[in-house]
């Protein structure tokens, strides 16, 4: 141990290091664990912030993992500390996860700053524990490492990849009529075949790929399987590196900057990432006070091609992007091609180039390159007009290309509970022209913002073979999901904005090439609806959600709540005995 890991800077030497009754009772009550005299003496103490969950099945694996972190941490001579945070799963939580994203996040923040942890590994999987976890820190600052779930294997039925994608599509098939009960219930074991997230490039893949992308994650963070033996490897070199790290002083201001973020903006356009990383990157950015707008997603990203053929937006799963090179793959041609700024340092102590250079394309109908792209144009537009004149967002790679540019009339459903009972009635006036309008959905209105987006082609449509159909709403879609869908139209319905005006016929103008989405009605007309409008009941009467709801920031802004935008630091008052 060097005399380095001795210095008074270490946070945890003002618990651990006194000589009075203060470090006493300190080090007496963590002794009842069986903790040696010398855990005591100087060395780094790693918080390990877990959030296995058999709630969260995504996670369900991080017992496990933790395992091999603690080993890499005290390899390194740190000190394991293990803690368990919020953990909201997206497959099991209702009204949605994301409603307690940024409670999970409070968590992780006051959970680090109140104990005596030098440095920290954060273990997340299922979509909203990487932006809560990565905030939480981001506003305590410490030494800071990522550790992501990893995807689970291929699903397989009939002998042909299965996944979440083609879920999607059997469950049309069975509203029509074209799958059975039984092709529903053997499809479910075909797709889960091991722990892990989402095998299709959904929004926790996403994340991951972007935890890479930021330089907070090790290269191959991403897409090695959950199940796979080198999650293993990388999860206990992890746990080396932290240790380092805090002796480095690498805190994580150094690596999360500005230019990381733009790095992952376009990382997310070359993998075709999920829309939800437009939020979650926002408020992950603002709790770094790193200055980022939502306008700044298309101004950066819309030279970068899509290079990554993977579902929703493509053919493959997350298994065979990992064999094809995973993320590396995609950092090494960006940065070849001057789109990244490759001299960025991440938390491997090289430069994002660096970290990267190894990587090679081991199956170009996986990764396309950047010469010959999958598909040219960018993974997420942001739109803007007098319908979201705060903003919205579409993912023109995962919708059919014939819809970015279209005039309908719109047909609107007020709430999930209108949508669900008349999406499928045979007497909807609906065409394959008519554009799909879905209200109070918001971060407010839901509240918490579901992944709703992806309205449900009405059965009518489908059996006549229509596959696509332009959808609006203030509400997110899951990664895995595809179309024309425009979400996060902003501001909101609940709060007054235009969406909330919206009546059936009116004429609706979407024009992604000119990022532009119109409500086609006289401005006078608009400002009458306006001035008629009232807010409705507030749908969150106590607890947190109340909380929530009365301090939410709108989509554009990160759905952050207010007060928790920004950064304090990880200075805590003494507790005198």
């Amino acid at each position: 141990m060097s005399d380095d890991d001795k210095k008074p800077g270490l946070r945890s030497q003002s618990w651990f290091g006194g000589k009075g009754a203060h470090g006493f009772a300190h080090r007496s009550w963590v002794r009842s664990r069986g903790v040696p005299s010398d855990h005591f003496d100087g060395r780094p103490v790693i918080g390990i912030c877990n959030t296995w969950s058999e709630l969260t099945p995504c996670n369900s694996h991080f017992r496990d993992l933790a395992q091999f972190v603690r080993e890499g941490i005290l390899e390194a001579g740190g000190v394991p500390m293990e803690f368990p945070v919020t953990s909201p799963g997206e497959t099991l939580t209702r009204p949605t996860a994301m409603l307690l994203r940024n409670l999970t996040s409070m968590d992780v923040e006051e959970t680090l700053r109140a104990n005596p942890i030098d440095g920290v590994v954060l273990m997340m999987g299922c979509d909203k524990t990487t932006p809560a976890l990565l905030m939480g820190a981001a506003s305590v600052n410490l030494p800071t490492i990522g550790l992501s779930a990893g995807p689970m294997l291929n699903g397989s039925r009939a002998g042909k990849s299965f996944g979440v994608k083609d879920a999607w599509k059997l469950g049309d098939d069975a509203r029509t009529g074209l799958a059975t009960l039984e092709d529903m219930e053997e499809a479910e074991s075909c797709l889960n075949r091991s722990h892990g997230v989402c095998n299709v490039m959904g929004t926790a893949s996403t994340m991951a790929s972007i935890v890479e992308a930021l330089g907070v994650g090790l290269p191959d963070n991403a897409a090695i399987p959950a199940v796979d033996a080198r999650r293993k490897v990388l999860s206990r070199m992890v746990g080396r590196r932290i240790v380092d790290m805090v002796r480095e002083d690498m805190t994580l201001d150094k690596v999360l900057t500005r230019k990381a973020v733009e790095n992952a903006i376009k990382i997310n356009a070359a993998i075709g990432g999920s829309t939800n990383a437009v939020i979650h990157l926002t408020a992950i950015a603002r709790r770094m006070e790193v200055e980022l707008e939502i306008g700044d997603w298309d101004e950066l990203a819309k030279e970068v091609p899509t290079l990554l053929n993977i579902q929703p937006s493509g053919d493959y799963l997350m298994q065979d992007f990992h064999e094809a090179g995973g993320v590396p793959v995609i950092i090494k041609s960006l940065c070849e091609a001057g789109m990244l700024h490759g001299d960025e340092l991440t938390v491997s102590g090289q430069t994002l180039a660096e970290a990267n250079a190894y990587a090679k394309c081991l199956n170009p109908d996986v990764i396309f390159s950047v010469e010959k792209p999958f598909k040219s144009h960018s993974g997420i537009a942001i739109l803007k007009g007098n319908l979201c004149p705060g903003g919205s967002v579409i993912k023109p790679s995962a919708a059919d290309s014939s819809l970015l540019k279209h005039k309908g009339p719109a047909v609107v459903f007020e709430n999930q509970e209108d949508l669900l009972k008349r999406v499928d009635d045979p007497d909807l006036e609906i065409t394959p022209d008519s554009v799909m309008v879905l209200k109070n959905c918001g971060p407010r209105g839901f509240p918490g913002m579901p992944e709703l987006g992806m309205m449900p082609i009405p059965a009518k449509l489908l059996k006549q073979g229509v596959k696509d159909i332009i959808r609006i709403s203030d509400a997110r879609m899951s990664g895995t999901s595809f179309g024309a869908v425009v979400l996060h139209v902003s501001p909101e319905a609940a709060v007054g904005g235009t969406l909330a005006l919206v009546k059936n016929g009116d004429m609706i103008e979407l024009d992604v090439a000119q990022r532009r989405l119109e409500l086609l009605i006289p401005a006078e007309e608009l400002e009458q609806r306006r001035a008629a409008w009232q807010a409705p009941d507030s749908p969150a009467k106590r607890g947190y959600a109340k909380l929530y709801v009365d301090t939410v920031n709108q989509a554009h802004d990160g759905c952050d709540l207010d007060f928790l935008v920004g950064m304090t630091g990880s200075d805590v008052p003494a507790n005198q005995h």
